[in-house]
């Protein structure tokens, strides 16, 4: 029987997901991806299958977990699986360079980002920059891991040399221009099917980690902004949001083979638009979803079954 194969390695990320795969009453099977064997002669089973793997799994001592989805991804698309997000998605997913490269070829405004590979060249890359305020980030990460906002070379080389220092798990830095808002806040925008969803605007005021999940735990150490917390709820989803960015989003999801997503973006002093992080295993907020009465997880299992439907009826006529 035909399945919805959902490809992970985070069982706390999944669980909202197979609660509503259950409510629809749809086959499925959890693939947990930070171990295992795959006999490459072997035909994968018939279904749908939704990668969810993720670029901070090495935070969770799933160091091969990516690398070991990109071999099954590889072996589902060469027998002509239904894959949804699949290996051009998973290489977006673990690397912000090549995320702000798609989206430059699709004419998406990024920041000013330079990549480093060794701590003298972080601080070289930094002064290259030559910005007041700057920001370094992982290049594989996830769950803001590795974001740190400086305002001066000394800062940084005092961080860079020091026993503090968080050496990214790929070895490459991203040494990124910092873009003020006038509000504390960025736009997170969901789509699935490849189409929008809703958009969540996220207060950033108390630091970076912005992961919707309810699994997620807030321990920020380097604020961004210094200022004060508010009892403001972190997530709130948008009413009636439209942005002409929306339409540059869905054609950039459809050119590089992406069905689901969470794409983040903010705004300058001036009103210019940044983005900067794309999500392809994106969670939803519990909180946020009931106050607006829209439900990620429930359109995203909906979406999965109409796939597996459809994948279904086309293996009937295959077959007669």
């Amino acid at each position: 029987m035909s399945k919805v194969y959902v490809l992970h390695e985070n069982e706390e990320w999944t669980s909202h997901l197979t609660e509503r795969l259950e409510q629809l009453q749809l086959p499925y099977e959890l693939w947990h991806l930070d171990q295992g064997t795959m006999d490459l002669s072997e035909e994968p089973p018939e279904g749908v299958f939704y990668n969810r793997m993720s670029a901070s799994s090495h935070t969770r001592n799933h160091r091969f977990a990516p690398e070991f989805a990109e071999a099954v991804l590889a072996w589902l698309e060469r027998h002509g699986r239904k894959v949804i997000n699949g290996s051009r998605a998973l290489r977006l997913e673990v690397s912000k360079v090549n995320q702000y490269m798609a989206l430059n070829q699709q004419g998406i405004t990024t920041p000013k980002t330079i990549t480093a590979v060794g701590k003298d060249h972080i601080i070289q890359a930094a002064k290259t920059l030559n910005k007041p305020s700057f920001i370094t980030k992982h290049n594989r990460a996830g769950k803001g891991q590795g974001v740190q906002l400086f305002h001066s070379i000394k800062a940084l080389e005092q961080y860079v040399y020091s026993e503090d220092f968080e050496e990214p798990v790929d070895g490459i830095t991203l040494i990124q221009e910092y873009i003020q808002a006038p509000q504390p806040y960025i736009v997170r925008s969901e789509f699935i099917g490849g189409k929008f969803l809703y958009a969540v605007r996220v207060d950033t005021s108390e630091g970076f980690e912005l992961c919707p999940a309810d699994a997620c735990t807030i321990e920020d150490q380097h604020c961004p902004t210094g200022e004060e917390k508010n009892d403001t709820p972190k997530f709130r989803v948008l009413e009636h949001f439209q942005d002409p960015i929306i339409p540059q989003y869905e054609a950039f999801l459809a050119a590089n083979d992406i069905q689901v997503a969470g794409i983040e973006s903010i705004q300058d002093q001036q009103g210019n638009l940044y983005t900067y992080d794309v999500n392809t295993n994106t969670n939803y907020n519990k909180e946020a979803e009931e106050q607006k009465g829209e439900y990620g997880m429930l359109a995203l299992a909906t979406y999965l079954g109409k796939q597996l439907e459809e994948t279904s009826t086309k293996q009937t006529i295959a077959k007669s």
